[in-house]
């Protein structure tokens, strides 16, 4: 006889047809209840960008013009004071040294920006 059995296949599906129509609602049966109701406020005005540059030297530039450290604080606090605060992007040398680099965060700290950044190169790997 060359036939293939394929009884105990059909009885094998039809069994896991039956398992899977009862276990089915079970999967979609959900637990109701009352969620609150909350609402924000989307924020129309995107803040503008402060790109705050210090170069091997110390020296300082604000949005790629050179600027003095006694007139830096003057524009830390007229950014501060604005309805929507700027973020500030700090993009400092590899060699600056930390010491004019904290100064700058303690001076925009202390005027009121509360958004600091630091912008690096991720494609750029010292070893």
């Amino acid at each position: 006889m060359a036939e293939i059995n394929t009884t105990p296949l059909v009885d094998v599906m039809l069994v896991l047809l039956i398992i899977f129509m009862v276990t089915a609602p079970l999967f979609t049966h959900a637990v109701k209840i009352d969620l609150p109701h909350a609402q924000s406020q989307l924020n129309p005005e995107k803040p503008t960008t402060i790109a705050l540059a210090i170069d091997r030297a110390g020296k300082i530039f604000w949005n790629d013009e050179p600027i003095s450290e006694d007139a830096l604080a003057g524009r830390f606090s007229q950014a501060a004071a604005e309805t929507v605060q700027p973020e500030l992007h700090l993009r400092a040398d590899r060699d600056t040294r930390y010491q004019v680099i904290a100064k700058v965060m303690a001076d925009a700290q202390r005027a009121g920006l509360k958004k600091i950044g630091f912008v690096t190169d991720p494609a750029e790997q010292r070893r």
